[in-house]
């Protein structure tokens, strides 16, 4: 197997051994290299020190990974080394687990939540069994002894993640820990588990997580984002919405935890994307609650919609800016292909786009039309007479602007702008009480006017 090794941080050198090699021969190679004792070295990865007794396999060194080896500066303080050993003694063999086993499920999948309660109480192994989480399924080929999944920009899919620690103040990963993380608010949270930096000169002592993909092998900078919501359905609780009992599933953090698989997340997503039925919150952002329709469940981490795929997710990302800027008075360009976000003052119905991030299109705030003085006019279509003269124009052109004029009319006839934002909104039977999918106000399809007493009264069905 190929190891990277840094030297007192110097560049990082290939090292080829056998897969069965242990860390004491690792030293001897790295010693005859640098021309130091052997025995004096330590070798540090993902937050620990790795014993020479041990072999690079039983400290879950996966293939072309990263490990720091340190020899002891010449101002190392024996007091502040005694200090971290005592701090990292675990067991009677001195032993921390490894970074990519640690099982943080109960932090999000407590045994006593009403929809896992059922499972559970079936189940004769306990604390034994739940370890089971601890073994990821294969995504791609790939098997992880990981409990963490990532969204892999490379990858463009969810895959089995490492979690990897550095030292806040000068980054680099050559920070021993005090204690290893429990759960997730311990890896999300700064400042809540700290160790020594073996760094020449550096005196940082908080710890800082981040996550790689597990399923290749990840420079220094490529990083990726932990979706703490999706696990390994080692507990075989059925999706609410196609009752399969699938391998990987995202667990909603509502009371009842429900359970949904990847594919009817995407589908759900879609869906609720396609009807502008997002929520946006003022802390959370542009989010979905639980597909059952639960309180207090909306998605915390944003990069879970990601699963949507590129063009969705932009689409998700526009709308989400969209929101945003209604939610903060705003509004966006109405010229066509521009759609530039402004803010103008309340009291100004003339709106310059901005030529900075926009087009300079100069339009009425009231009706989205080129700016006019006076009362706002819906728009018509040009009557026969109205027609341009002065040029030919072919019979296809013909074809295709009677089509685009038939649309125009079509829009006009069988839609209604909002109140609020103009957009046009149609009406597909029920009752005179609207709500616009953009902006949400709701108004009378009748009046035109923001839904109230007197509409409720006296027309509500028309």
């Amino acid at each position: 197997m190929i190891v990277f090794v840094r030297y007192n941080l110097g560049p990082a050198v290939a090292v080829e051994l056998q897969e069965e090699a242990s860390v004491a021969e690792l030293k001897v190679v790295v010693g005859s290299q640098q021309g130091v004792p052997p025995e004096n070295l330590r070798v540090l990865f993902a937050g620990k020190e790795l014993q020479s007794t041990a072999t690079l396999q039983g400290c879950d060194l996966p293939e072309q990974s990263t490990v720091h080896v340190v020899f002891p500066p010449s101002g190392s303080s024996p007091s502040r080394l005694l200090l971290l050993r005592e701090h990292l003694s675990q067991d009677g063999e001195g032993r921390q687990d490894s970074l990519t086993r640690l099982d943080f499920s109960s932090s999000r999948l407590p045994s006593t939540s009403a929809g896992l309660a059922v499972i559970l109480e079936g189940r004769d192994g306990g604390a034994e069994e739940q370890r089971e989480d601890i073994q990821a399924p294969s995504v791609k080929g790939v098997r992880s002894h990981s409990t963490f999944f990532v969204y892999c920009k490379s990858c463009s899919s969810v895959q089995p993640g490492k979690l990897r620690v550095r030292c806040r103040s000068c980054k680099q990963t050559t920070l021993m820990l005090s204690r290893g993380p429990s759960c997730w608010d311990d890896v999300r949270l700064p400042g809540r588990i700290h160790g020594v930096c073996q760094s020449d000169g550096c005196h940082g002592n908080e710890a800082e997580f981040f996550f790689k993909c597990a399923s290749h092998p990840t420079s220094d900078d490529d990083l990726s984002v932990a979706l703490d919501l999706i696990f390994t359905n080692s507990r075989h609780v059925p999706c609410v919405a196609c009752i399969d009992v699938a391998d990987l599933v995202l667990v909603f953090q509502c009371l009842d935890r429900h359970v949904i698989c990847l594919d009817c997340f995407r589908l759900y997503c879609q869906t609720r994307l396609s009807e502008r039925q997002f929520v946006h919150h003022p802390d959370v952002g542009y989010s979905l609650p639980c597909a059952v329709g639960c309180d207090h469940s909306l998605i915390q981490e944003l990069h879970h919609f990601r699963i949507l795929g590129d063009d969705q997710y932009g689409r998700y990302l526009q709308y989400g800016a969209e929101e945003c800027l209604q939610a903060i008075g705003g509004l966006m360009c109405p010229s066509p292909g521009c759609g530039a976000g402004l803010v103008p003052p309340d009291d100004n119905r003339r709106v310059e786009c901005d030529r900075r991030v926009g087009c300079g299109f100069v339009f009425c705030r009231d009706c989205r039309q080129a700016y006019h003085g006076g009362a706002c006019q819906s728009p018509r279509a040009l009557s026969p007479n109205e027609a341009s003269q002065g040029f030919v124009v072919g019979e296809e052109a013909s074809l295709r602007g009677r089509w685009d004029q038939a649309s125009m009319l079509l829009i006009q006839e069988s839609t209604n702008p909002c109140p609020r934002c103009s957009v046009p909104v149609e009406k597909n039977g029920g009752c005179m009480h609207m709500q616009c999918p953009l902006c949400r106000a709701e108004w009378c399809w009748l009046c035109r006017v923001s839904w109230n007493r007197e509409c409720m009264g006296n027309h509500w069905f028309g």
